[in-house]
């Protein structure tokens, strides 16, 4: 963002250092803050995010923070630790998973003498690397633009000089500051916009989806949790799937075939993440609310890392904030299956306790994306559960009526299709066809 007069998210918050650069990576871990992940948890996840935007971990550390310091966070002897590791690691970069105020960053980057970012900066910097649709891209400049225009003291090298100005680029007398400040307000308002007519398009899209016959299937999960690696086994496309973090952004859809239905939308979804920064959790809101009109969300989840219930947590908790489950009983209103995933990871007594766990329960499908282990029976089970509201039905159709008749045998189970004499506009065909309930109103709207 140091370039005047341009303002986007292909400007990075870290700068060209970032990318090789060694890193110190700190997990300050605040007595009066109660955290879902434990300390070790969240640190093994910030050096996941710091290796995703190509960061080399010189040393990683969790830091007790007893009394949060207003002007640096650390304690005074704990800056001075960090900056006698900076020297002995050959650290350039520092890395703070938590929030970090303008003012702590700043007055960091001075004792430290190099350059600090915060968990809220890394994640950012994670997306605006990766967004590859126009909404994408739109949703992380916005999203940065919210960030950076707090942090204008630290970034920009030129806020100190006055100038003057035309009327419409400031009045005489304004700070560069200012007119810095009023010129991302300005830029937020027309991505603001810009992202308003995304999503009507995005509504309008989805609408369509729901008066096609097909069903469509969600994949949530944590970040990392081998949604995409699952998206592209049961579809056979090759969607980005790395052992990365964040490593899907852009929603993607493709058409799936299962046992009992011809065909199904399969959407991969950008992965959750505990502490999401605020910015981005309004930001990828719309793509969120893809998952809201899904009939099936499979919750794909990562059964080799001892965190996984508290990811749980999290990917029900952003289930809630959309509105799918219910924040007070955690009742769905779109049926959920569990897919356990990553069971060849799994071994010994951890891995039968898994299964017998796992066969006792109707929601749950145990699975390897990788090696394809429980696919099919997977497939099975999606299959299952979208017939289970089929209803056996006879109709009656004019022999003549090709349309209602082919609708039929293209989305509904035809079982039987039989010549039924005469009737209102000639010769009548007698079809004991199933259905589901969204199968069937669509029917009678024909």
């Amino acid at each position: 963002m140091g370039r005047r007069g341009r303002l986007s998210f292909d400007d990075d918050l870290l700068g060209e250092v970032t990318r090789g650069a060694r890193a110190l990576v700190l997990c300050p871990d605040i007595r009066s803050i109660r955290y879902d992940l434990d300390a070790q948890e969240r640190l093994a996840e910030a050096c996941g995010l710091a290796l995703a935007i190509g960061v080399e971990i010189a040393d990683a550390r969790v830091v007790p923070v007893r009394d949060v310091r207003p002007n640096t966070l650390f304690g005074a002897g704990q800056v001075e630790t960090i900056a006698t590791d900076c020297e002995l690691h050959e650290a350039e970069l520092v890395i703070v998973d938590g929030a970090l105020s303008p003012i702590q960053q700043r007055n960091l980057e001075e004792k430290l003498k190099r350059k600090v970012i915060d968990r809220t900066g890394l994640i950012l910097e994670i997306f605006g690397e990766r967004a590859a649709t126009a909404e994408g891209r739109l949703q992380v400049e916005l999203a940065h633009l919210d960030y950076q225009q707090s942090r204008l003291v630290r970034s920009w090298t030129h806020l100190e000089r006055q100038r003057g100005g035309f009327g419409f680029l400031g009045g005489p007398g304004e700070t560069q500051i200012e007119a810095d400040r009023r010129m991302i307000r300005q830029r937020m308002g027309r991505l603001r916009r810009e992202l308003e007519q995304v999503r009507k398009t995005r509504g309008l899209h989805r609408e369509r989806r729901e008066r096609a016959p097909w069903p469509i299937i969600a994949l949530v999960g944590y970040t990392n949790a081998g949604k995409s690696t699952l998206f592209n086994r049961i579809t056979g496309a090759e969607v980005m799937a790395e052992d990365l973090l964040f490593a899907t952004l852009d929603p993607t859809m493709r058409a799936v075939a299962l046992p009992g239905v011809e065909k199904a939308i399969l959407s991969d979804t950008v992965g959750f993440i505990s502490d999401l920064p605020t910015q981005l959790v309004a930001a990828f809101r719309a793509t969120l609310e893809e998952v809201t009109a899904a009939d099936i969300i499979l919750h794909v989840r990562d059964m080799a890392n001892p965190a996984n219930e508290a990811q749980k947590k999290q990917v029900m908790s952003v289930l809630a904030d959309l509105g799918v489950v219910d924040a007070e009983d955690g009742i769905s209103r779109i049926p959920i299956l569990e897919v356990w995933n990553k069971i060849d990871l799994v071994s010994g007594e951890d891995r039968d306790e898994l299964m017998t766990v796992a066969q006792a329960r109707d929601d749950v499908a145990p699975i390897s994306a990788a090696t394809g282990e429980g696919i099919e029976a997977l497939l099975a089970q999606i299959g299952t559960m979208l017939t289970s509201s089929a209803r056996e039905l006879f109709v009656t159709v004019p022999a003549s009526d090709g349309k209602r008749i082919a609708w039929l045998y293209a989305h509904g189970d035809v079982l039987s299709d039989e010549e039924a004499g005469e009737g209102e506009g000639g010769p009548q065909r007698a079809l004991r066809v199933r259905l589901n309930p969204k199968e069937l109103g669509q029917y009678e709207t024909l």
